[in-house]
């Protein structure tokens, strides 16, 4: 499980260091505090893509790393694979530096940002602020019905036959051409081939070539914009020697009428501020410099990549996915198996193949199905969704990629109603607690050891949001559970409480992350949530009777 986060320089924390209880821990806080910062800081250790943006104004990189303790057996074995010693402890790092540039470590190593996700997926799960949004998309429905059903290796046994039978189709098709339309097309393959590959592109090269040259080619505007507002701050007639000039003036006055300390103090404390968005502003003019030969190329290399992207694109996805089929085209039409009766042999044993495990599949998923109603259905009542039923309709088709099912989740809301998609009669509360519901119900065949849950109670309040706050608890009881909230009701149920709290220090915002250990400070933050800023007695008490009626075991 996760013990420790340490982050440095990310957005508006400067240095935070977060230790993790191993049951339900709840962060809060002001909204605009960095909550979701905390969450772009795990996504980051678990090799999610992040930009440079994230990094502290006025530093040269950001630093996030986890120390996960107890690691399973499943983690250990991959671990040994990729040539890592493992000790039960493991420590992932990610720096991400202002120019763009980023580098993850395992246990101090270097390593590529696929082998932190593949691990990531393993050490956590994390349920975003927008997941529930997966809901409202058919095409998740059958991943999170085969997820229940622990069909995963069913699906990727059935997925292969699926994949050599489209690999025998498309040999037959490629070797009936005719002999001029063989030629012509390996002709066009070698065309495609070489026009890409001559470019030798790299992944999401085009997302950092676009970035630079749009900055590079605005640059000459960028510095005359940032220069005028120098201009405007620092010369002679500028705005802080007017403020400077108006505090002296008033400042003659201030005997006579105290009324104007306060006001003093605040236009110095603009000065102050004026005075760091001005070394800021030369900071970053200093680094607008263009070199007319680095320019040139990443101008031609922009043009290539577009070019390239209209023609194969349009992401550069599609380019690598285009180059990968030409070659395995060109091999087949260049190769001496073009024996096409055999061919048609080969794939009408593929096919009955691949249909008897299409059908094995569709079986297992409608006894899964069975099951999963049954037990998504008493979660959604748990959770105050008495009269909500889920049904599961299987419309069954041609052989895809899937299988031969279409699946859909159907709810019907009130009692009496005839079920319909989730996307046309759920709430936003009521998504929110039908994919707690889906996830509980997952997470008794998932073995990752952490959960994190971001505004999982998006929607609702009241007891809907005790009962979210009460499943919360009783997840965590077999496995860490984090979760970012601004409800009451939840944030009671933490066994462990971290405060996010933002402040201006020194014309500067900063956040510190911190646990309220006292009963005294969970029942004002408990409070604040309740009631905003304006804390009564009465509100305290309230806060205080939340809190002693939940009972962690």
């Amino acid at each position: 499980m996760l013990t420790e986060l340490y982050i440095e320089n990310l957005a508006v924390i400067e240095k935070s260091v977060i230790t993790f209880g191993n049951k339900l821990n709840v962060f809060t806080g002001e909204t605009g505090a960095g909550k979701s910062i905390l969450i772009n800081g795990i996504n980051a250790v678990l090799g999610q893509r992040i930009t440079k943006d994230i990094v502290r104004s006025g530093t040269k990189k950001a630093v996030i790393s986890a120390v996960f303790n107890n690691i399973s057996d499943e983690v250990s074995a991959l671990l040994s694979e990729n040539g890592f010693d493992s000790d039960g402890e493991l420590i992932i790092s990610r720096e991400i530096s202002a120019d763009g540039g980023s580098v993850a470590r395992i246990n101090s190593r270097p390593v590529n940002l696929s082998m932190l996700k593949e691990l990531g997926a393993l050490l956590v799960n994390v349920h975003g602020q927008h997941d529930s949004q997966i809901l409202l998309s058919p095409q998740k429905h059958i991943e999170i019905l085969d997820a229940f059903g622990n069909l995963e290796q069913d699906l990727d046994d059935y997925q292969k036959s699926f994949r050599n039978l489209q690999a025998v189709s498309k040999q037959i098709k490629q070797v009936s051409l005719s002999q001029q339309n063989k030629i012509e097309r390996i002709q066009e393959l070698k065309r495609i081939v070489d026009e890409i590959s001559s470019l030798d592109l790299k992944e999401n090269e085009d997302e950092d070539v676009e970035a630079e040259f749009t900055l590079s080619n605005n640059s000459v505007e960028v510095r005359l914009a940032v220069n005028e507002v120098i201009d405007l701050i620092e010369n002679d007639e500028g705005i802080n020697n007017k403020l400077f000039s108006s505090v002296d003036a008033l400042e003659n006055y201030s005997d006579i009428l105290p009324n104007l300390e306060p006001i003093i103090d605040r236009i110095k404390s603009a000065r102050i501020e004026i005075d760091d968005i001005s070394g800021e502003l030369s900071h970053i003019m200093s680094n607008l410099d263009v070199d007319p030969e680095r320019f040139a190329y990443i101008s031609a290399r922009n043009d290539n990549i577009i070019n390239i992207k209209k023609k194969y694109g349009p992401s550069l996805s599609d380019v690598f996915n285009r180059l990968d089929e030409s070659v395995k085209e060109l091999d087949i039409l260049t190769g001496d198996d073009n024996d096409i009766d055999n061919l048609r042999t080969k794939r009408d044993e593929i096919l009955e193949e691949t249909s008897k495990k299409a059908k094995i599949l569709s079986q297992k998923r409608e006894q899964a199905g069975k099951r999963f109603i049954n037990q998504v259905t008493s979660e959604l009542e748990f959770l105050n969704m008495p009269n909500v039923k889920l049904e599961i309709a299987n419309v069954k088709g041609k052989l895809t990629i899937h299988g031969m099912d279409n699946i859909e989740f159907l709810i019907s809301a009130n009692l009496g109603e005839t079920a319909k998609p989730i996307a046309k009669i759920a709430s936003g509360g009521e998504l929110s607690r039908i994919m707690l519901a889906l996830k509980s119900a997952i997470a008794e065949k998932d073995n990752t050891p952490t959960m994190i849950f971001d505004e999982i109670d998006t929607g609702v309040s009241g007891r809907a949001a005790q009962k979210i706050g009460t499943k919360l608890h009783e997840i965590s009881r077999n496995r860490q559970v984090i979760c970012v909230t601004h409800l009451a009701q939840i944030a009671v149920s933490g066994d462990t409480h971290m405060l996010i709290e933002k402040k201006e220090e020194n014309g500067k915002t900063k956040t510190y992350v911190y646990e309220l250990t006292s009963l005294e400070d969970r029942k004002r933050e408990i409070a604040r949530i309740i009631s905003g800023e304006n804390i009564s007695e009465k509100t305290l008490a309230s806060a205080e009777e939340m809190l002693n009626s939940i009972k962690h075991t």
